[in-house]
C-alpha cells in the first residue's frame, strides 16, 4: 500500500467506542502508537482494514475509525488473508496476541508469513492469557506459575522473532508498549513494507502478569538492558553508549568500547536488509541477562508478495486462455446438441 500523503492526525483514527481495557493496560499505549503511525503513513481511513481474533488485544478494531472485523479465536490470519487478496488496495492490519496467534492460530501464523502476503501483523505479547483470566501461553517462560501451571510450566516457550524468521519472514521488528515513539516509528516502517510485516510488542498485563518485563523496562536499567537497532548504524547501547555487539566466531558477544583494545569501528553495523537471516536470528533471540534485548526493525528484506504474484498469475492465464466468456466455457470440451 503506497503512501497517499493525506493530511490526518492520530485523533482522526479514534472511534467513538468506549475503550474497555483495564486501567494501566499496555494496550492503551499500543493503540495510541498505531493511530499515530497511521497518521504519518498518509493513507485515507477507508483504505484501512483492521482484523482481529479473540483476546484482549483483539478488541482494538472497535477503537479504530477504520474498517474492521472482529474474528474468531486463532483465525485472524485467515480473514486478513482473504481480505487482502480480495481487496489488494486495502492496507490490512492483523491485531493478535501471543495466545491467539501462536496457540490455536499457530498454523495460520506461520503460513501467512511464508506466503509473504502484504499484511501488517501486530503481536501483543504479554506472556499470558488475559481475557480468559491468567492461563500460561505459548510465550510464557519456563517455570511461570499460573492458574493452569500451579507448580510452574515445564514447557519451552516460543520466541516469536525466531519463529517468524524460521518461517521465511521478511520483516520482523520488536517494540515495547511504554515507548510510544519507538512503537510509532516501527509501525510506520511495518506499514511501508510490502509483504508480511510482524511486529512483536512486549505488553504488560497489569492484572495477570504485571511487571513481566520489568527487568528490561524499568527506567533504572533499560538503557543497559535494551539495544535499539537502526539500519546502517553500529549496534551500540548502554547508559553511556559504551557497549556494543561483535561477532565472536559463530556467536554475538557483548563488549565494552575502550576495553581490551575494542574500538567503535569494531562494533557490528546493523543491516536490516541482509537477506541471510543468520545475524537477524541471533539478534531476535537475544535474552537478558546474557545479552540486551533487541528492539527496532531487526529484519526488513524485499521479496515478491503472494497477493501480487496471484494477481499476475490470474492475468497471465486470462490473457492466454481461449475461454473469454461463459458461452466459451459452456461450449468447450466434449459437447453435443440434443
Amino acid at each position: 500500500m503506497k503512501e497517499q500523503n493525506i493530511k490526518l492526525t492520530f485523533k482522526d483514527f479514534k472511534s467513538d467506542q468506549e475503550i474497555r481495557w483495564c486501567p494501566g493496560c499496555g494496550d492503551h499505549a499500543i493503540l495510541n502508537s498505531i493511530q499515530r503511525a497511521l497518521a504519518e503513513l498518509g493513507i485515507a481511513r477507508e483504505k484501512y482494514a483492521f482484523i482481529s481474533g479473540i483476546g484482549c488485544s483483539s478488541r482494538l478494531p472497535y477503537y479504530m475509525n477504520t474498517y474492521g472485523f472482529h474474528g474468531i479465536h486463532g483465525r485472524a490470519a485467515v480473514i486478513a488473508t482473504g481480505t487482502k487478496v480480495a481487496n489488494p488496495d486495502l492496507s490490512v492490519w492483523e491485531i493478535t496476541g501471543d495466545g491467539d496467534a501462536l496457540a490455536i492460530g499457530g498454523n495460520h501464523f506461520i503460513h501467512l508469513i511464508r506466503r509473504n502476503i502484504d499484511i501488517n501483523l501486530i503481536l501483543f505479547n504479554n506472556e499470558i492469557y488475559g481475557l480468559t483470566k491468567g492461563q500460561y501461553s505459548p510465550t510464557s517462560r519456563k517455570g511461570t506459575t499460573t492458574k493452569t501451571s500451579p507448580f510452574g510450566t515445564i514447557e519451552t516457550p516460543f520466541h516469536p522473532g525466531v519463529l517468524v524468521i524460521g518461517a521465511q519472514g521478511k520483516f520482523f521488528a520488536r517494540t515495547v508498549d511504554n515507548n510510544i515513539k519507538l512503537s510509532t516509528d516501527v509501525f510506520v516502517e511495518a506499514g511501508k513494507h510490502e509483504g508480511t510485516s510482524v511486529v512483536e510488542v512486549l505488553q504488560n498485563c497489569v492484572i495477570y502478569n504485571d511487571k513481566v518485563y520489568a527487568e528490561i523496562t524499568d527506567k533504572e536499567v533499560k538503557e543497559e538492558r535494551q539495544i535499539i537497532l537502526k539500519h546502517g548504524e553500529p549496534m551500540i547501547f548502554g547508559k553511556s553508549n559504551d557497549k556494543g555487539l561483535i561477532l565472536d566466531g559463530l556467536k554475538l558477544k557483548v563488549v565494552k568500547i575502550g576495553e581490551k583494545g575494542v574500538k567503535e569501528k569494531d562494533i557490528l553495523v546493523h543491516k536490516a536488509n541482509e537477506n541471510n537471516p543468520g545475524i537477524h536470528t541471533m539478534l531476535a533471540n537475544m535474552r537478558w541477562p546474557n545479552y540486551p534485548v533487541a528492539f527496532g526493525v531487526i529484519r526488513n528484506v524485499t521479496a515478491p508478495t503472494y497477493d501480487v504474484a496471484m494477481a499476475g498469475q490470474i492475468q497471465k492465464v486470462q490473457n492466454s486462455s481461449k475461454i473469454k466468456k461463459m458461452d466459451d466455457l459452456l461450449r468447450s470440451g466434449n459437447t453435443w446438441e440434443v
